[in-house]
């Protein structure tokens, strides 16, 4: 399974808000074996939403969006998706019953566009927020607020499912430039990916079949110091 991550907001472009959704979900996506190919942020424009979405949704076994969702002025992540699929957009029943009969946080009087959805779309109930979620054709949608985000997440996460390849992360204190021959002496002898991360510490990850990935994960683990 191979998906794409689409974020949305002008605050992200802006640097005024840390894109950690991008990271979460990348990171939840991969746990589960699926190959993430893209992330992509854009703004709140309907237009670009809908290309994107339609251009991801076209190469990609699952699309996530993520920001813009709700019945503000800048909320248009439902209606580029719905013109993405060319789709209405339309409220749900189904949200809407669920908000005002299940949900804790719903105000007695919704805001209009709460609800509003593609039409067909399977909503994605929101447990500790206000606006659903959906996913239709494969293109999940959820909100920006990441409480909100991941709680939505969880709730689907079985259907993101696929057997990418295992995954070792070897972490050393020593720095990158005198660690070179052993990359290089690693990637030589066993059949696995080696990708070097420098930070404070240099994480060196491993990726391949689950045996060949932990005998190389072992000996570069025998061959560095570690942390």
């Amino acid at each position: 399974m191979e998906a794409a991550i689409v974020t949305v907001g002008d605050e992200l472009l802006a640097g005024d808000t840390q894109n950690t959704n991008a990271t979460w979900l990348a990171s939840a996506l991969t746990d589960r074996g699926v190959g993430v190919e893209r992330v992509t942020t854009l703004p709140d424009r309907e237009a670009d939403i809908a290309r994107v979405v339609n251009e991801y949704r076209a190469a990609y076994d699952a699309v996530i969006v993520t920001g813009g969702v709700g019945p503000t002025h800048d909320d248009v992540t439902m209606a580029g998706v719905a013109a993405a699929l060319g789709r209405g957009l339309v409220d749900n029943d189904a949200a809407l019953e669920w908000l005002e009969t299940e949900s804790e946080y719903a105000a007695d009087d919704l805001d209009e566009g709460t609800t509003a959805l593609p039409a067909g779309a399977r909503p994605i109930h929101n447990t500790v927020g206000v606006a659903p979620g959906c996913v239709v054709e494969g293109v999940y949608v959820f909100p920006g607020v990441p409480d909100e985000m991941q709680a939505m997440f969880e709730s689907v996460a079985a259907e993101f499912t696929g057997d990418r390849d295992a995954i070792a992360v070897v972490e050393t204190s020593e720095p990158e430039s005198e660690l070179l021959g052993r990359l290089r002496a690693v990637r030589e002898e066993f059949d696995v990916t080696v990708g070097s991360y420098p930070g404070e510490t240099v994480r060196v990850k491993f990726a391949g079949e689950k045996r060949a990935v932990d005998s190389a994960a072992s000996w570069f683990r025998e061959r560095v110091d570690t942390v």
